[in-house]
């Protein structure tokens, strides 16, 4: 038994961490940039938010409101129709990724 243990903890030891998603390849696909710019610093619309440099935790909230539809006043609809694709932990590595654009 304490050798099957072993060879477990070899094997887990030895296999590769699965990699967090990268929050500028997660920005692009699900389409971030198309409303908010390149670098989250120059919307489409003048009446678009600038998230670039966001507080995180701010952001995060603000996703999840529209995604639950907690939020759903100014420009929420543009929004809601892309966050049904996108994971609370996606939400969570965007914002993360927003909080350091400048």
């Amino acid at each position: 038994m304490k050798y099957i243990v072993t060879l477990l903890a070899v094997a887990l030891a030895a296999a590769p961490a699965l990699a967090a998603p990268d929050g500028a390849k997660l920005y692009t696909e699900k389409t971030c940039h198309a409303c908010h710019g390149p670098k989250g610093d120059k919307p489409l619309m003048p009446n678009y938010p600038k998230i670039a440099g966001q507080n995180a935790a701010y952001a995060e909230q603000q996703m999840k409101d529209i995604k639950s539809g907690a939020r759903s006043n100014g420009q929420t609809a543009a929004m809601k129709g892309v966050m049904h694709l996108v994971s609370d932990e996606e939400i969570k590595v965007l914002s993360q990724f927003l909080s350091k654009l400048k």
